[in-house]
This record gives structure tokens, sequence and C-alpha cells, in this order.
């Protein structure tokens, strides 16, 4: 790199002076699982995005690109995560590009739908307009292990869906309402992002299932089939420059020199709460092998 794009790097990093002559697009990196991050997680949540997000739209970007690699997670998350960037991009009117890689599902299609225009690979999984909610039952173990457990509760409601009883139907009922509320409020985000691009009808297009980045394209979910380069010097020209913004990483990461994810749970890095931390990461790996990864 030579002096003049090492200074222009430093302008965009640091937002100083006004758009450049030459055309810069920052790129933001949005993968994993959307939600808080433990120990040992680096989930996506809007108060650790927002000093990246922040930085991405600098005065001197002709665009932001979002590279969505997620197979969902928070919905209220989600939701936070794109009105922000959109509050950004009407705010500093600068375009958003969005470009699905191996996974933009559930919540990460919502992310998506931040962008003006959403992109995939052919190969791509995109959508899943839904919404889910797992558990387990362990009714009848704690009396085979001799072990009496109690519960005490102001509420009638506040043990609801406790996985140590019986499925009870009302408690059923009430999420499933709950489940059809955010089914519809994500419905509505989709039908106002999309507009008249979407010519999948509601029985196809909401139903929860998953598409190829071909498929998606053909339904109206995505706007074209490219790889963020390309259609971005389509758009810029040749001589665009591409500034990934980083996110910061924790003063764990800072302290092992590296980024942490589920992968990196091990004695050495989880001095706490490691029980939950590794349910939590087997829980996120069964968010990614819902689409085969």
């Amino acid at each position: 790199m030579d002096i003049p794009d090492f200074i222009n790097d430093l302008m965009v990093r640091y937002d100083l002076g006004g758009r450049s002559k030459v055309p810069v697009v920052t790129v933001l990196r949005l993968h994993g699982v959307i939600g808080g991050g433990g120990v040992g997680r680096g989930g996506l949540n809007l108060a650790a995005l927002e000093p990246s997000i922040k930085k991405a739209f600098s005065k001197r970007a002709r665009a932001v690109c979002l590279l969505v690699n997620s197979p969902g997670g928070s919905p209220v998350q989600s939701a936070q995560i794109t009105a922000y960037i959109r509050h950004l991009s009407q705010e500093k009117k600068i375009p958003v590009f969005a470009f699905a890689e191996d996974v933009a599902a559930s919540g990460g299609y919502w992310l998506s739908l931040a962008a003006d225009e959403i992109y995939a690979d052919p190969m791509s999984i995109v959508g899943s307009i839904g919404v889910i909610s797992a558990g387990f039952g362990f009714q009848g173990l704690m009396e085979r292990i001799g072990v009496e457990r109690r519960v005490h509760t102001q509420g009638d409601h506040k043990s609801l869906l406790d996985p140590f009883k019986p499925e009870d139907p009302d408690d059923v009922k009430r999420l499933m309402d709950i489940q059809a509320d955010m089914h519809q409020q994500f419905i509505e985000a989709v039908k106002q992002r999309r507009g008249e691009r979407l010519v999948a009808g509601d029985d196809t297009a909401f139903n929860g299932d998953i598409w190829t980045g071909a498929r998606a394209l053909e339904l109206g979910l995505v706007d074209g089939l490219g790889d963020m380069r390309t259609i971005i010097r389509r758009k810029y020209g040749p001589d665009v420059r591409f500034l990934t913004v980083r996110r910061p990483m924790s003063w764990l990461e800072r302290r092992l020199g590296r980024p942490l994810s589920s992968s990196s749970l091990n004695a050495e890095t989880v001095s706490g709460g490691w029980a939950s931390d590794l349910i939590a990461a087997v829980e996120e790996r069964a968010l990614w092998a819902r689409f085969g990864l």
C-alpha cells in the first residue's frame, strides 16, 4: 500500500474529511448466531456491533456492504441491528448492499433487509421466514436420579414451559400465540423492505421454507446473484477500494490475541459459567446444522 492509499484508509477509518475521489466502499461482516455472546461466544447484537456500524458509515464511504452469514437467532436483535443500519443509511444518504454467503436465513435474512439491494451466491441458503422454539422435556428424570426439585412462584404462569413438568397444552398455546405475533412482524418487515420486488405469494414466502440463492431470486427475496467485488465494481468502477471494518475485540480476546468463537471453549478460556456456555455452543451448532453446515 502506497502513502496516498494509507492516508486515505486512515481518513475513512477515522471519518476525516469529505468524500474520496477514489470510490471507497466499506465492508461489514455479519457472521454468526444473532443474540448475546457468552464467555466464549461472539453473538451478533447491537451493543457489540454499534461501533463497527458507525465506522462503516464514514463520510468518505460511497456505499456499505454487509457480508451476511447467519442462521438466525434473536428476533429482537435482528430487528434492532437492521433498524440501526437503516437509520444511518438514511441519515448519511449512503446506500447499503447485502451479500448472502453460506446462509442468510431466519434472522440472517432479516439482517439482509437492512440493505437497499440483496445479492446471493446461486448456492447460498436463503429464507426461513418463520419463528421456531425448541427445548427438551426432563419430566421423570429427577425422580430417577433421586433429586427433589423445589420451585416456588408468584403468578400462575411464571413456570411456563417448565422442562421438568409434563407439557401443558395451555402453555403451548401461549407460546404459539407469541410466535404468531413475532412471525407477523417478520412478515411485515419483509413486505415493507422488498415491496413489489417480492413476487412469491404469502403461502410460499412466509412458510419457513429455505431456498438456494437462485430460487430466492425467482421469488423476489434477493435482487441478483454474484459476489461482492464483481457487483460493486460494476456499480462503482474498477478502481473502487474496499475497506473492511473489523469488530472491536473484547478484553478477553485482546488478552488471548485472537477472536473467540464457540470453538474456543476450553478449560483455559472458560473460567466460569462453563455449563451455560457449553449448552449455548451446542445450540449454536444446532442452528448451523439445520442448514447442513
